[in-house]
């Protein structure tokens, strides 16, 4: 991958090329930040113009060998550790789905990982058995005179185990090795693997580059501007926004089923209402927390719940510039903003944040949603301060 592909992050394209040209290569490099913003495409890049025999002050020269390998994705001095699911297996039998997801998606998370595996519904690890392939791999010889460079994708994965050996390995890397992590959440890394690394903190994507890329892709200025501001510096969220799917659709639905039918229970005194949206509530849970929708989804509805409580907040206290929501998303606010102010919105927010917590430990997910359908019954209702 080219640096001029990547989207935007001048700045940190800028430190990776000026560490190249003056020789300041860390062996172990953490890149972090917030899903879509390019942290993946940058370290691909980095490590095919620490790598390129003919590279210019700004880019890989893209013809060579070398650079055409890494195009590939199938430089033999090119390793890749990531999220898989089944103790027994290796990343090594993924690589057809890894290298077509890159190349034909560029910007994805886990969940879209996870659906490329056809595994939605399953969480994904970095087990014990890869530490004995990254050994195995890194005591190779080198194909070439260049660097061997290992990226760990979402590193945060790795069992105990696995990160224990990995830190024996930052602490004493082979020569000319450099790793690479690329990671969403280094604060579920071992401290002492944190502190064995450079870290590069990749900043979120101006609001204009978005929209620009979105224009690129054929979409109408307005609704790109729309997108852009919605995104919160996720070129991956952008493109996800873009995507007018009955799944995106979905979420909103979900939100407010929830919400509609814990202010009937909560607030309303009629008792045939309140028995007819308890009864839904409890079926929305249950649908929630069905296996066919998986972890990762039920993360990412707890976590745009969160966004919409925040756009109801701002738009409640008069401040609708700094809304950030799309059409239909307005229109429910409209009615519902009025019920989300000082005396709830925190309470709120952190059962949202609780639940998703809990999914993400693999709590009960039944027990999960249905309690969290009770705590939204209770807090709609809640006056203000």
């Amino acid at each position: 991958m080219l640096f001029k592909e990547i989207i935007g992050q001048d700045a940190v394209k800028n430190q990776l090329r000026q560490s190249v040209r003056e020789g300041r290569i860390a062996h172990a490099q953490l890149f972090t930040g917030i899903s879509g913003i390019g942290k993946l495409q940058l370290a691909l890049a980095y490590a095919q113009y620490l790598n390129c025999p003919h590279r210019t002050e700004e880019d890989s020269c893209g013809k060579c060998p070398t650079c055409l390998q890494y195009e590939h994705l199938q430089h033999p001095d090119l390793h890749f550790v990531f999220p898989i699911v089944g103790s027994d297996e290796t990343c090594d039998a993924f690589l057809e789905q890894w290298r077509g997801i890159i190349q034909n998606r560029h910007y994805f998370d886990l969940e879209d990982w996870h659906k490329a595996l056809g595994l939605e519904t399953k969480q994904s690890m970095i087990y014990e058995k890869e530490s004995g392939e990254i050994l195995r791999k890194l005591s190779l010889k080198p194909y070439g005179n260049g660097y061997k460079v290992m990226i760990i994708w979402q590193p945060e994965k790795m069992n105990i185990t696995t990160a224990n050996k990995l830190l024996k390995l930052l602490e004493e890397p082979p020569e000319k090795t450099v790793f690479l992590l690329v990671s969403e959440h280094p604060e579920q890394l071992l401290a002492t693997i944190r502190s064995r690394v450079q870290t590069i903190r990749v900043p979120r994507l101006e609001t204009e580059t978005i929209s620009v890329a979105l224009q690129q892709r054929g979409m109408e200025s307005t609704k790109a501007s729309d997108i852009a501001r919605i995104a919160n510096g996720s070129y991956l969220a952008a493109l996800k926004k873009a995507d007018e799917s009955e799944e995106n659709k979905q979420e909103l639905r979900d939100f407010i089923a929830l919400f509609r039918d814990a202010y009937t229970v909560g607030v309303l005194r009629d008792p045939q209402k309140k028995y007819e949206s308890l009864r839904r509530l409890r079926q929305w849970s249950l649908d929630m927390a069905d296996s066919k929708v998986g972890r990762e989804k039920q993360k990412h509805f707890l976590q745009y719940a969160q966004q919409q409580l925040r756009e109801n907040y701002i738009r409640n206290a008069g401040c609708p510039e700094l809304n950030y929501q799309m059409e239909d998303e307005r229109d429910f606010s409209v009615k519902f903003a009025p019920f989300i102010h000082d005396g709830n919105v925190e309470a709120i927010m952190n059962q949202l944040d609780l639940a998703e917590r809990q999914v993400e430990q693999n709590g009960n997910a039944k027990m999960i949603f249905f309690d969290l359908c009770l705590q939204m019954i209770v807090l709609i209702k809640k006056p203000k301060i």
